[in-house]
């Protein structure tokens, strides 16, 4: 599987556009199993040895093939600032129909704070008023995962 990741960018009259940065080759399993996205991010991005938070979208299709990765923020060592507007503008720009949130906790401990938690709720919220399915969360810490939707917290 081809896949490509996306960053914003103005344009000469200061739109907002995706731009492709770069696609990889990758053999990608099953989409909608966390902890095959949680390898991916991995072996990808090494999300599980960056030193500040970093934060992902997912973008997939109605059949869960990954039409893009868009990066969304970089933070500090305990926190990154996300919007529903960043991450939904990328998704509307890609087509996508639902999407995963993905982010790590330096800390090597993916269990969700009381911020993440607050996040996820939002953008539930903000994608069903778009009709864009928020598949799931996902946040990487070490070698190990939390995702949201396998623990029924979604």
């Amino acid at each position: 599987m081809r896949i490509s990741f996306y960053d914003t960018r103005l344009s000469e009259n200061y739109k907002t556009i995706l731009i492709k940065e770069k696609a990889v080759n990758y053999k990608a399993g099953n989409m909608t199993n966390p902890k095959e996205i949680s390898l991916m991010l991995q072996d990808l991005l090494q999300m599980n040895e960056l030193a500040e938070e970093y934060c992902y979208m997912i973008a997939l299709n109605i059949s869960c093939r990954i039409l893009g990765i868009c990066f969304l923020s970089k933070g500090t060592v305990n926190a990154s600032l996300v919007s529903p507007r960043e991450v939904y503008i990328r998704a509307v720009f890609l087509g996508a129909s639902q999407v995963i949130l993905c982010h790590n906790h330096p800390s090597g401990n993916p269990t969700p704070s009381s911020q993440d938690f607050k996040l996820t709720k939002r953008m539930k919220e903000a994608g069903e008023l778009l009709d864009i399915r928020l598949a799931d969360h996902i946040i990487i810490g070490g070698d190990a995962y939390f995702s949201f939707n396998e623990q029924n917290v979604l």
